[in-house]
């Protein structure tokens, strides 16, 4: 879907949390916007980046009707409704004129694959994700995270609860290490940036060989297991896929450099959860700092939250008080390039659901 719409103005209906002062930034960035927002059918945010919103927001009947009946007029839809993929396979069969869904995610595939849409529907609407507003954070969470590793935060801590003065050792230098960067998207790039500047080696995991300022190295997939053993740190950012899924694998884990660092801001599905465990408690993983985990909340009996060598992160590193800002000004500028019929930014690719 190339065109743009034939009265030469865009019909778009929100869909997830959005104030009014960003939808009128929405509709002044990009005016040929016709921009439906009904805030008493959408869940107060409770914090910035709060795409789902209250969860214990409801609708009556009729309230959920007129929803309906409100997202089956749209265009476009800033966000999938009720950020529910069953929600959206429901509107994009029930309305024909759906021609663009942008998931409020970086990682929104997942959601457009776990819709399970047709080929003729995937064909039809196109897709784009909230890829690059999160990219930040997340690379200084995973800055954070390895130099936690590098500079002994776990003994440390440990030692300061025990008024312990012990002798002095050294500690890990971010100059002499070796990041490998597993992912090299717009989180990947942005980890790899912070890195370099600090003076690492990085090393990167990207299904295209191309140049990446600050990467020394990018290999494929495939090669992961023969550079992972010289890494210092790991940096997880893929997002979770099929082809992704457990990348980060037992077998992986076994040829890591032993006192690696692991620092996931990703997808959890990409580690393999259970050899991860192992190989902190074997010290062939000396740290970790997880943000994401392979099912989320992360179980009460899960042995991550005991572990001292663990940081765990409530899948909040992502968030940012320019978050949404941002991604309202991305819309804008993917509406402006749908309606003069231009390439759109951060389209999902319907076969492998990046």
């Amino acid at each position: 879907m190339t065109a743009g719409t034939p009265t030469g103005r865009l019909r778009v209906v929100v869909a997830t949390p959005l104030t009014d002062t960003l939808g009128a930034l929405i509709t002044t960035l990009e005016p040929r916007i016709d921009l439906v927002c009904e805030q008493d059918l959408l869940p107060p945010m409770r914090f910035a980046g709060d795409h789902d919103g209250d969860p214990g927001f409801t609708r009556s009947a009729p309230e959920q009707a007129r929803f309906d009946a409100l997202v089956d007029s749209a265009e476009a839809l800033y966000g999938i409704p009720d950020t529910d993929p069953a929600a959206l396979a429901r509107t994009a069969r029930a309305n024909p004129q759906l021609r663009w869904v942008h998931t409020m995610a970086a990682g929104g595939g997942g959601q457009v694959r776990a819709a399970q849409l047709t080929a003729e529907e995937l064909d039809r609407v196109a897709f784009t994700t909230s890829a690059g507003p999160h990219s930040g954070p997340l690379a200084e969470f995973a800055l954070f995270t390895v130099l936690a590793g590098a500079k002994s935060l776990p003994r440390l801590q440990a030692q300061q609860a025990a008024r312990d003065w012990s002798g002095r050792w050294t500690m890990q230098q971010i100059d002499q290490m070796t990041v490998l960067v597993v992912g090299m998207g717009n989180i990947g790039r942005g980890v790899a940036a912070r890195f370099a500047a600090l003076g690492a080696r990085v090393v990167g995991v990207g299904r295209h060989p191309v140049t990446v300022a600050g990467v020394a190295e990018i290999v494929p997939p495939a090669r992961l297991g023969d550079v992972v053993g010289h890494a210092d740190a790991i940096v997880n950012t893929l997002p979770g896929t099929d082809s992704t899924y457990r990348m980060i694998s037992r077998d992986v884990l076994a040829q890591v450099k032993p006192g690696v660092i692991v620092s996931s801001v990703g997808r959890g599905s990409v580690i393999d959860e259970d050899a991860l465990i192992e190989a902190l408690r074997d010290g062939r993983v000396a740290f970790a700092g997880l943000d994401v985990f392979a099912v989320e909340p992360l179980a009460q009996d899960s042995p991550l939250w005991t572990m001292p060598n663990v940081v765990i992160s409530p899948h909040t590193a992502a968030l940012d008080d320019r978050e949404d800002r941002l991604i309202a000004e991305l819309f804008a500028a993917n509406a402006t390039r749908l309606l003069d019929a231009a390439p759109l930014i951060n389209r999902v690719d319907t076969v492998d659901f990046y």
